[in-house]
């Protein structure tokens, strides 16, 4: 049987290959190397109940009553049928774990956090734990050659739904379902008191109760800001921004006093830096664009493209890019450096750039090796990125929008090869458990943290103690369930934050969230089942995505309406249209010609 399904996968791998999802926005290594809080790759709507029905999501903190672990030995014998004997597995039994490979100075499947992992689950559930390192940046093909070839590890995780789901029609996935009931709820009380019943059920399918993933949970919700060169405005006698006509002058500036920012290195001054994945890299402006009032009709229907692609008013924005590219005023080369290339980090770390939009937290993370901390040692003491909120909405505000707590994570998943699904839950339960997530973030005390007023203060591994030092900000390629920061309680989590970077100013750590929380909305959560049309054509769409976003950006101003306009008419002819068709009847189906979700 084994043989058949391998055929299967391998013939329709290329099929699969298409259904991979968006890449995110540190999918681009140039922007995002091993930093910290990783982003979705996902085509599918966000979702939110545990039944496939429609909510809103306002708070994305689960409600669940908390669940109780099952203490007595007996009853868990018992409940598994004699897998656990006074608690854990009588025989060693073995699993292989996924964890994302960033180049990190360690070994991302073997150091001293693996190590710790390992010990843990041998001593309680007498699990062996071996990892397999997957490359980060190609993820989602490296998952997809190893589900082709039956030799994926038993518990996965990828920001790409529709790949998993194309190969669960091919019965290439393991329906947990089994286990994840609330009979056996108290055997697993840490992941479902962490990603609640909206996340174990996220996927849940309303036909025959199958799960083939569930979802990680993010503990910060914060999403994009716009940097700028603090010393630059301080140079210029410039204030920060608050409108894009000032974000536009103040590029102008940047533009004509080029020698004084960078004296003989003038000519590599870059005043605002889009990368090719223009969607992610020019978010702020492009969500200011869009309607601040935007429906909840319009972002079911449209939403599937988290570059906002299809959007009313995202062309508005593109014509705003193309006209400052036009000015000079943008990176003249942004399309040609792609997924994986280190040209803006290394542009950014020596100085050149003066605005970018990124992850809220991008210039704090790497400690040593970080943007910020390496532009104090290189170009000046003075010299940083600060957070800014330049771009106005048509009511005057700042809309953007934050990710979803749960739905805008890694998928977690177990291929069909998978079994021992009972101890990969068991796994997945003690990667949950708030006390290992706190380890793995802070490390040990004196060398990676020190502790003070109530506060976990974080600090590098200096040379002499290379092998602690995380292969991913935080860890978190390893806290599979928890992206974002998450300590032993939320008040030590709160009151920690802003010092879990290393080498930054936790003022400016502040200022980064509150630029990004202002005036931001969380999206409207809906799901209404599986849109068939978006399982086999999301990497297809993304190529024609950023292909038009970024001739769109870099056309003449003369030619911009015909680049836009034959681009957007190729996606949609490429499967876009038949996504928004289907989505638009399956809106209507539920709810008319409401274009609001009933309160």
């Amino acid at each position: 049987m084994k043989k058949v399904l391998a055929l299967l996968l391998v013939l329709c791998m290329v099929l699969s290959l298409a259904a991979c999802s968006k890449t995110e926005e540190n999918d681009n290594k140039t922007t995002d190397a091993p930093k910290t809080t990783d982003a979705p790759a996902t085509t599918d709507a966000p979702k939110t109940d545990d039944s496939n029905t429609t909510t809103k999501t306002p708070d994305p903190t689960p409600t669940d009553v908390p669940v109780e672990v099952i203490e007595d030995k007996d009853e868990i014998s018992e409940l598994t049928g004699g897998q656990l004997v006074d608690g854990k597995f009588p025989e060693t039994k073995h699993i292989t774990v996924e964890v994302y490979d960033r180049d990190a100075d360690n070994p991302a499947n073997d150091n001293m956090y693996t190590d710790f992992i390992k010990k843990g689950m041998l001593e309680k559930y007498n699990v062996e734990v071996e990892f397999v390192a997957v490359p980060r940046w190609t993820e989602t093909e490296q998952i997809n050659n190893l589900l082709a070839a039956n030799d994926a590890p038993d518990v996965c995780y990828s920001y790409s739904y529709p790949t998993i789901q194309a190969y669960a029609d091919m019965g290439g996935i393991l329906d947990m379902s089994e286990y994840l009931t609330d009979e056996f709820k108290g055997l697993f009380p840490n992941l479902w008191n962490w990603i609640g019943s909206q996340g174990v059920n996220y996927h849940k399918n309303p036909e025959d109760g199958s799960i083939i993933a569930i979802e990680g949970r993010r503990s910060e919700t914060e999403r994009i800001v716009t940097f700028v060169r603090k010393d630059w405005l301080d140079k210029l006698g410039l204030a920060a921004p608050t409108t894009t006509q000032e974000f536009e002058d103040m590029l102008v500036a940047f533009k004509n006093n080029a020698e004084t920012l960078l004296g003989s290195d003038a000519n590599k001054l870059i005043c605002y830096a889009v990368t090719e994945d223009v969607g992610w890299t020019a978010a702020g402006l492009i969500e200011s664009m869009l309607d601040p009032n935007l429906s909840d009709k319009d972002q079911y229907v449209y939403g599937f493209d988290d570059r906002k692609f299809t959007m009313p008013g995202t062309k508005e924005a593109v014509k705003v890019l193309n006209k400052w590219y036009n000015m000079g005023l943008l990176w003249n080369d942004f399309a040609l450096y792609t997924s994986g290339d280190d040209t803006l980090d290394n542009y950014l770390k020596a100085g050149y750039i003066g605005a970018y939009t990124q992850n809220y937290d991008l210039v704090f993370r790497d400690g040593e090796n970080g943007i910020n901390y390496t532009l104090s040692q290189i170009v000046s003491p003075d010299a940083k990125f600060i957070a800014i909120d330049p771009f106005n909405d048509s009511n005057g505000g700042h809309t953007k929008y934050l990710y979803s707590a749960v739905g805008s994570d890694r998928k977690i998943f177990f291929p069909a090869t998978n079994n021992e699904p009972l101890a990969s839950l068991l796994y997945l339960d003690f990667i949950s458990s708030s006390d290992v997530v706190e380890y793995l973030q802070i490390g040990e005390e004196g060398i990676t943290h020190t502790k003070g007023d109530g506060v976990i203060f974080i600090q590098a591994a200096d040379d002499a103690h290379v092998q602690y030092r995380p292969t991913s900000s935080k860890n978190i390629d390893l806290t599979m369930t928890t992206n974002g920061t998450r300590l032993a309680t939320p008040e030590l989590t709160v009151k920690s934050r802003a010092y879990t970077y290393s080498n930054v100013d936790p003022a400016d750590v502040v200022n980064a969230i509150n630029v990004a929380q202002n005036d931001a909305k969380y999206p409207t959560s809906i799901d209404l089942g599986t849109i068939d049309a978006e399982t086999t054509i999301g990497d297809v769409l993304t190529s024609y995505q950023r292909s038009t976003f970024d001739k769109a950006v870099a056309a003449s101003e003369a030619d911009f309406d015909a680049v836009w306009d034959s681009g957007m008419a190729d996606y949609l002819a490429a499967g876009g249209q038949d996504i928004i068709d289907e989505r638009l009847e399956k809106w209507t189906a539920a709810y008319g010609n409401a274009t609001m979700l009933p309160q």
